[in-house]
């Protein structure tokens, strides 16, 4: 067992609090992810004549009529579903801790964009509807709709870097504990699907028309879906610890990655070396596999050259689309579940693997005893992340 080299000690991610088309509890959502039931529906709401698979959370929100009008939106409805769901973290640690400072830092691409979209579209004579709030869709709108929340006064902030946002969120929770700014953190993401995004990857011709199929020769493009993910992070033993991280941003192109996965490779790198383990320590890795030809033939390259072929790895945004801002936080959690209820997600594809891409180790639905798991989170601009976590004993 090699030593750990991290500067600060790890920090302690809690039960994670989720909603996402496969449910909005654990045990729902554990159901449907180890068994590989994919969570899309079919609807043509954002694209006119044109229906598209989607992540869609179908579940009952919490009402928001009551909260101030800048709060409104389906995205901060569904950080207060997950909210609700994590409540009792927050409220056990605070018995530990009465005067503990908790901070907030989240990540999301969407906001409340989509309440403006329906606002333009009620909109007459140029003028907005008059229960519009410009609030709603400012980026920064998450965090403090929850630090007003739970009247809260640590720091908080927002980050928006596309498809790493929450997983730099969880990145950055780490580094506001080593820093001494808090002593926990309420982090995670949110992104509610809208018009913006979903006809903004169709310009892109990214889009795919049917179940998206990662890895495979048949690949063509990726569905998207909407989510809420959230952690208290501590620096509490025990649990499942985030024990290692890796950023990086190669800048290769504004949308398409690095062809020979430099910054993917480098990434997962940086994850292992701060966690002082090697690559023959880790028992799973949750792959990005958007599904799009570009996204897929780099990350497998660049998985197959950290890891080799034999790694268990699996796509699991085939089961809940990828689901942008949040995805980052989301398929952590779905690493927690693994190490924590000795499952794997399996990869769920239509079995035509691509031949041309390098040999990867797809997981199937079957027992695992890992207590390490790697997620890969890849975004536009050639920003790359990886997060190394590990169940551990108490």
């Amino acid at each position: 067992m090699p030593h750990p080299m991290n500067v600060s000690p790890p920090c302690r991610l809690s039960r994670p609090a989720l909603v996402c088309s496969l449910g909005d509890d654990l045990q729902t959502i554990s159901a449907a992810l180890f068994s590989g039931l994919r969570g899309l529906s079919v609807s043509d709401r954002f694209t006119p004549g044109r229906p598209v698979p989607l992540g869609t959370v179908n579940v009952a929100l919490p009402d928001s009529s009551a909260w101030p009008a800048r709060h409104r939106s389906r995205n901060n409805q569904l950080l207060a579903a997950v909210l609700e769901q994590l409540q009792p973290e927050i409220d056990a640690f605070r018995a530990r801790k009465p005067d503990a400072c908790i901070g907030v830092v989240l990540g999301t691409s969407t906001s409340g964009i989509g309440e403006t979209e329906l606002a333009l579209a009620a909109s007459e004579d140029g003028e907005w509807p008059e229960d519009f709030h410009y609030q709603r869709q400012e980026i920064g709108a998450p965090s403090d709709f929850i630090s007003e929340q739970l009247k809260l006064d640590g720091p908080s902030h927002t980050l928006s870097t596309a498809c790493t946002s929450s997983a730099l969120a969880l990145t950055s929770a780490y580094r506001m504990l080593a820093a001494g700014l808090c002593d926990a953190v309420i982090a995670g993401g949110a992104d509610s699907l809208c018009g913006l995004t979903v006809n903004g990857f169709g310009s892109l011709e990214a889009l795919s028309d049917e179940c998206c199929q990662p890895f495979s020769s048949n690949r063509g493009g990726i569905n998207l879906g909407e989510a809420a993910a959230l952690f208290l992070v501590t620096r509490e033993p025990g649990g499942t610890q985030l024990v290692g991280y890796g950023e990086s941003s190669d800048a290769h192109h504004i949308s398409a990655p690095h062809p020979e996965g430099a910054g993917a490779i480098a990434a997962m790198q940086a994850a292992l070396q701060m966690s002082g383990y090697e690559a023959s320590d880790l028992h799973y890795v949750n792959l990005h596999g958007t599904a799009t030809r570009q996204n897929d033939s780099m990350e497998a390259l660049a998985v197959n050259q950290v890891f080799g072929s034999q790694l268990p790895c699996s796509s699991t945004k085939a089961l809940t689309g990828h689901t942008l801002g949040a995805c980052g936080a989301l398929e952590a959690a779905f690493c927690w579940l693994a190490l924590n209820t000795g499952r794997l997600p399996p990869h769920v594809s239509d079995g035509n693997t691509d031949p041309d891409l390098p040999p990867l180790g797809y997981a199937e639905a079957v027992d695992f005893q890992g207590t390490r798991a790697l997620s890969n989170s890849f975004a536009f601009g050639g920003n790359n992340v990886a997060l190394l976590l590990e169940r551990q004993d108490a």
